[in-house]
């Protein structure tokens, strides 16, 4: 059956390039309101750019011909077309690495969408074709479009033996589907929560497994660490079976790729995108302790998996060989938890709109210069301009952030100026723009390094006038998702133009950035501390600003209010005095901490960076401490110093009397009442063999245990560090005060002329 697509519109799952003898075939799945499409582009060519001037060995089938394009900074180019995407990997290994070819590194899939700016969502015009399970166009006429689908999601998780042992049941959660399948020589029952149907041996689920999965036929398959391990188990399992890796939809084949070197897993299921757990949150910004499912789904949804043994492998072979509905409903609500924590968090929602605004695909982590290249290559194609090589013999250092110096203390009143989005706004204003520093311009707008910017031939400054346009509409309708994801995009612009694996990186342009930043910083503090205000930090596109602590809230507000005027002003005049040029530097008065402490660095006296605490008042009216890069906020200290540390500072900013409460905590910890806050956690990042000199706590700990895991929990004890469930020894009360409360006390007590010393002195010194 064949019908016509009129303005069918559809949004990218996955997408993949084959070499066939007639070309490079491009094969794209998406989802659409009509049901699953593949998109299917044969004889393609894989496409790379020369200048005129130089040449090449061509591989068989190969073609060069001339263009209207020039390397920016350089003559005219040639195109030159492989009919192998593996021919233009050989060519791009042999001569693109040199710098004689330009562009040969992009892959003809992501070329073929970046040319038509294509980054998701489209519309399509075709005939398609009606295939089993899902409808296929060839040769589809695609262009832009802003549609976002409603996708069938699948948590998949499996219980095994271990790393590397048997199978022992697969979990699917799918919308109202929450099925076990378990291998068993008898019925497993279900709590009603849940179904699940026992196979006779590993392959026969596996069989049932993938039937089941082309039932419910997901768009999205989401996990904890579901490549890495889930996927990745799945298809050992069945390469050593002889089953088909039959995950995808259609006839592609599944895979996955294990690149080594460290690096993780790829998972290529062709119609079905993945999404791990972890990689999606830490790509929104989430931070946790640990990125354990238990930790996660304890604070997010405030409870966890029904195994809370620190041995689940151990635990997982009990239910199996003794409690097999145990082992059912723990598998199936580790699925329903992944589920949940996807919906609670956001996730399906903010992996659709990233993937929207930077054209990587759904389930890619990371990739900033790729998204870099998607916005800005065919820009530059349009201007008539192809890239640069990669010039990764460029060494020259760019400075980082500016960081004032920080006058430390206890203070009434501080307020905090922010520069909304400073380096994309920098890029904006003074029209920092890779092809603008090629042809610059006697009447060029001047950076740094010898720099200057063309004021007519420009990209990004428009690009990001685009992003922070789409950012404003995007907050204005309350679309979360939509704003982070374009907050990521513009703020990694500075990042992907400071690193040599960007083809368009040149210190120049870094340089021009950061050093603009710390001008702006500069010149800001001046005017604000001429206004009669005492400037006590500042780091990169904030100022802290000690008002009289006298002032009242209301009093607070306006002072601050005046000076994010007075300051936008000023900027606007400087721009256009100076450069000729419009400003969209923009300072924002958000922040006013009713306390504030700026502490010294330990054993100095000189001010700290990036470690600071102050209350502020919520939009609840309620008073809250927020706490930066000190210990109340750090994985690497105690519950016991965290705890303690967030009890004293919201007493000290309440002026309540302290001396009572150190007191007391000294002397519960003492009394052993405490113990429960005294553990450490700490990751081993490399073998216990290759801790040869300076062996760290954690390592110490790790080698006193039968099994060490990833993380490491342990107590200082009386004989060094022991694993906190195999302790033996007494644990090292005095390492504890000394240690972990006395340092975090005197961080504040001494701008209050006291000590932790002076409190507990005669305890401590009895002990």
């Amino acid at each position: 059956m064949t019908d016509t697509a009129a303005g069918l519109k559809g949004y990218l799952l996955t997408r993949q390039w084959r070499d066939f003898a007639n070309g490079v075939d491009l094969s794209y799945w998406a989802a659409t309101e009509r049901g699953p499409l593949r998109l299917h582009i044969p004889a393609q060519h894989a496409v790379c750019f020369i200048e005129r001037s130089s040449s090449v060995p061509l591989p068989p089938g190969a073609l060069r011909k001339p263009l209207e394009l020039n390397v920016a900074g350089g003559g005219p180019v040639d195109g030159i077309y492989t009919q192998k995407q593996n021919h233009m990997a050989d060519l791009h290994q042999r001569y693109g690495v040199t710098g004689v070819l330009h562009e040969s590194d992009i892959k003809p899939h992501d070329r073929y969408l970046m040319e038509r700016f294509i980054c998701a969502g489209f519309e399509v015009q075709g005939q398609i074709v009606e295939r089993q399970g899902y409808s296929e166009i060839q040769n589809p006429r695609l262009t832009p479009d802003n549609y976002l689908p409603q996708l069938k999601i699948a948590s998949i998780d499996i219980e095994t033996q271990g790393l590397s042992g048997r199978l022992y049941s697969i979990a699917v959660h799918c919308a109202d589907v929450a099925a076990v399948l378990m291998v068993s020589d008898s019925p497993v029952a279900d709590d009603g929560s849940f179904t699940c149907t026992v196979y006779n041996s590993e392959k026969s689920l596996l069989e049932g497994f993938f039937t089941l999965l082309k039932t419910l036929d997901p768009d999205v398959l989401i996990g904890w660490n579901v490549v890495n391990f889930d996927l990745d188990f799945i298809a050992r399992k069945c390469q050593a079976l002889g089953v088909s890796f039959a995950m995808g939809r259609g006839s592609d084949e599944s895979i996955i790729l294990r690149p080594g070197n460290g690096q993780m897993r790829i998972a290529r299921i062709p119609g079905r995108a993945v999404l791990d757990g972890v990689d999606t949150l830490r790509a929104a910004f989430w931070n946790f302790e640990s990125f354990s499912l238990e930790n996660v789904a304890q604070e997010l949804l405030g409870y966890g998996k029904t195994i809370a043994s620190s041995d689940r492998v151990g635990q997982i072979n009990d239910y199996y060989r003794n409690d097999k509905t145990a082992l059912a409903r723990y598998n199936i609500i580790d699925c329903k938890l992944v589920t949940e924590i996807f919906e609670k968090a956001g996730l399906d929602a903010f992996a659709l709109q990233r993937a929207q605004m930077t054209g990587l695909p759904l389930d890619k982590s990371g990739g900033a210069v790729q998204t870099f290249d998607n916005l800005y290559l065919p820009r530059l194609h349009r201007k008539g301009y192809v890239a640069p090589a990669f010039n990764r013999q460029e060494s020259r250092h760019s400075p980082g952030g500016y960081v004032l110096d920080s006058r430390p203390g206890l203070y009434r009143n501080v307020i905090v100026l922010d520069f909304k989005s400073l380096y994309p706004s920098i890029i904006r204003t003074f029209l920092i723009d890779p092809l603008g520093l090629t042809l610059g311009g006697e009447d060029g707008v001047p950076g740094f390094e010898d720099a200057m910017f063309s004021r007519n031939s420009h990209i990004l400054p428009t690009l990001v006038k685009e992003l922070w346009d789409l950012r404003d509409v995007a907050k204005a309708q309350n679309n979360a998702a939509l704003s982070q994801a374009i907050k990521i995009i513009m703020n990694s612009l500075y990042g992907v133009l400071g690193t040599d694996n960007c083809r368009f990186h040149h210190y120049k342009l870094a340089s021009s950035i950061t050093r603009r930043g710390h001008e702006i910083i500069l010149k800001s503090k001046k005017q604000i501390e001429a206004a009669g205000h005492e400037v006590i930090y500042g780091d990169t596109d904030s100022l802290f600003v000690a008002l009289d602590e006298s002032l009242s809230e209301s009093k607070v507000r306006q002072t601050g209010e005046k000076l994010q005027s007075d300051l936008n002003l000023y900027w606007q005049n400087v721009l256009n005095d100076e450069f000729s040029l419009p400003s969209y530097l923009e300072v924002e008065y958000e922040t006013h901490y009713l306390r504030f402490v700026m502490p010294t660095v330990r054993g100095s006296e000189s001010g700290s960076k990036k470690r600071y605490a102050g209350m502020v008042r919520g939009s609840d009216n309620k008073q809250k401490v927020i706490f930066k890069g000190l210990e109340a906020v750090r994985t690497d200290w105690t519950p016991l110093a965290r705890d303690f540390q967030r009890s004293l500072y919201n007493k000290v900013f309440n002026d309540e009397p302290v001396d009572e409460f150190v007191r007391d905590t000294a002397e519960q910890l003492l009394a052993g009442k405490l113990d429960e806050k005294l553990v450490y956690r700490k990751r081993l990042r490399r073998k216990l063999s290759e801790y040869t000199r300076n062996v760290p706590p954690h390592v110490q700990a790790a080698r006193k245990q039968a099994k060490p895991g990833g993380w490491i929990s342990y107590l200082i004890t009386v004989n060094g560090p022991e694993p906190s469930d195999q302790r033996v020894s007494d644990i090292d009360y005095q390492h504890y005060l000394e240690k972990q409360l006395e340092p975090v006390a005197d961080g504040i007590l001494h701008f209050l002329d006291n000590s932790f010393e002076r409190i507990n002195g005669a305890q401590i010194s009895l002990f």
